[in-house]
């Protein structure tokens, strides 16, 4: 198979890495000159394939078998309906879009030309959530009664990403819930099988704003006198994890003057009290799904690493996960307190590559279906579009204080492509 690589950032780069295995990667589109020389020489890209606009792309007609488009949110849909009208199958980072009326035209346009596009909804793909599914769909503790889901963005993370970063602002990328937790509602609606009927959403950006700033403090970290007693001193973010995450996604160059000069000059420089950012640190939403399974769904800047925590209540015992720890306990429910508790661990697989084995997972799916006209994804466009619904309902619902019905939204979507 023959594939191209439109946006060589951080996640485009993963699964290109692992395509690269055993596929031809014949183009990269990348508008940064650096990322797009590093991707050329990586994966052996001649000059005339390595492009810095997706237009000049395009204009070669198809030339291969399908695209891995993994650029910015908002440019996702322009990106990926041109690809389909060429005849490309796609590989699309999530969101879909930050835009559900656009997410629906995908999905309209994926199968009136009988293409496939699959969402890089990666936690589908791991062996934890997937034993979660598993345990859920053997009924031995009856069915599913209510939810809590916790992602926990992590301190840290939220302050490169989603205050420094690209996904700060909502009109420039995606609103967080949509960004980083499409994968949640992705999860919580395939953990239980049914789609959402109401949501209800409630959160701010409270902590991350000029209020919050020491007193003394500057603009931009390298300036600040009082950084050295500030946690998000740009120089601890950065310096200490060069050749890794965050640091490799601000720079190609991963010495600490090339460090140091994009932190001069870039967002990621700038004190994270003193952003143009406009995203929520924390959001809470309530699901109540057509089969009446209820969640709660937390979302917090507010903990000290990246992981997520998820409490199952079902008729016949709970199940607890987290997928930092790598460990799932099913509980059987007891008929009194002197009861011996009844209870299982369980320790999923591991699987290499990121998102605990996520990537590969999703990777592996991609190009089994690339190589295989009736195979079924797990997560095709089809699938995918529901999570971008609710995502965005929980995003109306805390705007505007009220509940969303997600038939009615989706009615309402409908009727705007057909009108």
């Amino acid at each position: 198979m023959k594939l191209a690589l439109i946006g060589a950032g951080q996640r485009g780069m993963i699964y290109t890495r692992y395509a690269y295995q055993s596929e031809d990667i014949v183009a990269v589109i990348e508008p940064n000159d650096d990322r797009r020389k590093a991707a050329a020489d990586e994966f052996q890209i001649p000059l005339d394939r390595q492009f810095e606009s997706v237009e000049a792309f395009y204009r070669l007609g198809k030339i291969c078998d399908a695209v891995i488009i993994s650029s910015m949110d908002r440019d996702h849909y322009e990106q990926t309906m041109q690809a389909l009208d060429l005849g490309y199958d796609i590989l699309l980072e999530k969101p879909i879009s930050p835009s559900p009326e656009e997410c629906l035209r995908i999905q309209q346009k994926a199968n009136e030309k009988g293409r496939k596009v699959i969402v890089c909804h990666v936690l589908r793909y791991t062996h934890f959530f997937a034993e979660i599914k598993r345990i859920i769909d053997s009924q031995e503790l009856g069915k599913v009664i209510t939810i809590q889901h916790n992602e926990n963005v992590g301190n840290f993370h939220m302050a490169h990403s989603f205050v420094r970063g690209n996904w700060r602002r909502s009109d420039l990328a995606s609103p967080i819930i949509m960004q980083k937790s499409c994968h949640d509602m992705d999860i919580l609606s395939w953990l239980v099988d049914s789609g959402a009927k109401r949501i209800s959403s409630y959160g701010n950006l409270t902590y991350f704003k000029e209020e919050n700033a020491p007193a003394g403090s500057a603009e931009r970290c390298l300036d600040c006198k009082v950084a050295a007693d500030c946690r998000f001193d740009a120089r601890k973010a950065y310096l200490p994890m060069r050749g890794q995450w965050p640091a490799t996604a601000i720079s190609v160059d991963q010495s600490e003057e090339g460090l140091l000069n994009v932190l001069e000059t870039s967002p990621y420089g700038r004190c994270v009290y003193r952003t143009d950012n406009d995203v929520c640190d924390h959001q809470v939403t309530l699901i109540e799904f057509k089969n009446g399974v209820t969640a709660t769904f937390n979302l917090s800047a507010f903990t000290n690493k990246m992981y997520r925590t998820i409490k199952i209540m079902c008729e016949h015992g709970e199940i607890r996960g987290d997928d930092n720890l790598n460990v799932i306990e099913v509980t059987r429910f007891n008929s009194n307190m002197a009861e011996p508790v009844e209870q299982t661990v369980v320790r999923p697989a591991m699987m290499s590559g990121g998102h605990n084995g996520g990537d590969t997972g999703l990777m592996i799916d991609f190009l089994d279906n690339l190589g295989n006209a009736g195979f079924s994804s797990r997560s095709s466009i089809d699938m995918s579009v529901e999570s971008h619904m609710m995502a965005y309902a929980a995003e109306e619902a805390r705007l505007t204080g009220t509940v969303i019905d997600l038939d009615q939204l989706k009615e309402k979507l409908q009727h705007s492509i057909t009108a």
